[in-house]
């Protein structure tokens, strides 16, 4: 009988979120391939636990992938884990994975902390719908044309950023998206200087430049989806409905009312609300 892939979720930084499981998966294989060997040699010493360890990243993934499937059709069992968090999010085995599958080998998941969904989950933003893309180009004019193609993306938007590129990257988010959305920077996730940064993006902007510790250990930005266009027609009506309602509601419960009866996005509606009242503000000063 061929072996079993198994895809082992690690922690991203607190210990304590091996499972019980990923331990006992981790201890019984005969061979876990490794996106660095020496940091996963750590971490199952931590455990103490001991396997055969073999490389297998980006660089050498499509050679290793053979030899690897090779060993589970023979019988042997595999694990395969990151650096940190579940395999295969932004990080190497797709084409492992995708060659044990057409070797008709059995490919199990071990899930476990994902740096990804521990952001989103705390972001306070939207998580019925979503778009995971990723690390940006590390270059501004790449960088720029993919943000451009995200623009009008309604789903929230969730980003992997290195901290030496964070500053650029929250420059060229503003730029491209414009500084009034509301986005998270969420850094050093479940470990001890652990910080959510939620604000608009001008603010989380501004922030990178003046506060040194948001550049410091591995982010993830969780950015709020393009709102919904309000109907040229109808917004001299819905502006009316907000102004008159403003005055004996707080505005998050103004736009709920209107979304109800309008069927318009809330987030649109309360971005055209505070649009509004920052206005209106302008003018009384």
């Amino acid at each position: 009988m061929p072996g079993t892939l198994y895809i082992v979720a690690t922690p991203i930084g607190n210990l304590a979120d091996m499972t019980d499981r990923a331990r006992q998966i981790l201890g019984q294989v005969a061979v876990v391939a490794a996106e660095d060997t020496r940091h996963t040699g750590q971490l199952l010493t931590s455990f103490g636990l001991s396997a055969p360890l073999i490389a297998l990243h980006e660089h050498n993934e499509a050679d290793r992938a053979d030899a690897l499937v090779a060993r589970l059709v023979a019988g042997e069992d595999v694990a395969l884990v990151s650096d940190a968090g579940t395999p295969l999010v932004s990080d190497p085995g797709y084409r492992l994975v995708a060659a044990a599958a057409a070797a008709g080998v059995r490919v199990v998941p071990v899930p476990g902390a994902c740096a990804a969904i521990a952001a989103l989950s705390v972001a306070g933003l939207p998580t019925d719908r979503f778009a995971f893309e990723g690390f940006l180009p590390p270059k501004t004019a790449a960088r720029r044309v993919r943000l451009q193609a995200l623009v009008a993306e309604p789903r929230t938007l969730v980003f992997y950023e290195s901290p030496h590129r964070l500053k650029e990257t929250l420059a060229d988010l503003v730029h491209v998206f414009g500084g009034s959305r509301r986005a998270v920077v969420a850094r050093e996730l479940t470990k001890l200087h652990e910080t959510v940064y939620r604000e608009t993006l001008a603010a989380l902007a501004q922030s990178a430049e003046q506060d040194a510790n948001m550049l410091r250990g591995e982010c993830v930005l969780v950015i709020e989806g393009a709102p919904a266009s309000v109907d040229a027609g109808a917004g001299a009506q819905v502006d009316d409905a907000l102004r008159r309602l403003a005055a004996y509601a707080p505005l998050g419960v103004v736009a709920d009312v209107l979304a109800d009866l309008t069927g318009l996005r809330r987030n649109a509606l309360y971005d055209r609300a505070l649009q509004w009242r920052r206005q209106a503000d302008d003018e009384s000063t």
